[in-house]
């Protein structure tokens, strides 16, 4: 039986579309004026990508590692636009997302407060 492989906290589709198309994105595109200097990334900075898109840069940074899986629809249209995404590319942004929130673990059911018959009674005849 094939094992499904489910993401690792580093290593999601949509982190590695949101790093590729941000590298891809160059300041002066989104209309950012760039000082003098060398810039050690290629294309925006996550700074640059999260001000733009109005999150913190905390949470882009998570998204992007694959620590945030359940990202809104207005946080990944926010991205769409900041990166300026055409429609095909904005719809596999959204299916990026909800598969990644598909993957993300559920929180642990809440303990149940019932007793089951066969330990009850074991704990009576102890």
């Amino acid at each position: 039986m094939a094992h499904q492989r489910t993401p690792s906290g580093t290593d999601t589709e949509l982190g590695r579309f949101l790093r590729a198309r941000r590298t891809q994105t160059s300041p002066e595109q989104v209309g950012l004026t760039i000082g003098p200097g060398l810039r050690r990334t290629p294309g925006l900075r996550r700074e640059e990508l999260a001000t733009l898109s109005g999150i913190s840069i905390d949470y882009y940074v998570r998204l992007e590692r694959g620590k945030e899986t359940r990202p809104s629809p207005s946080v990944i249209d926010a991205l769409a636009r900041a990166l300026q995404l055409d429609d095909e590319e904005h719809q596999h942004l959204r299916e990026l997302a909800a598969r990644a929130a598909r993957y993300a673990s559920e929180p642990p059911p809440p303990p149940s407060r019932t007793v089951r018959p066969h330990l009850k009674l074991l704990l009576e005849t102890m």
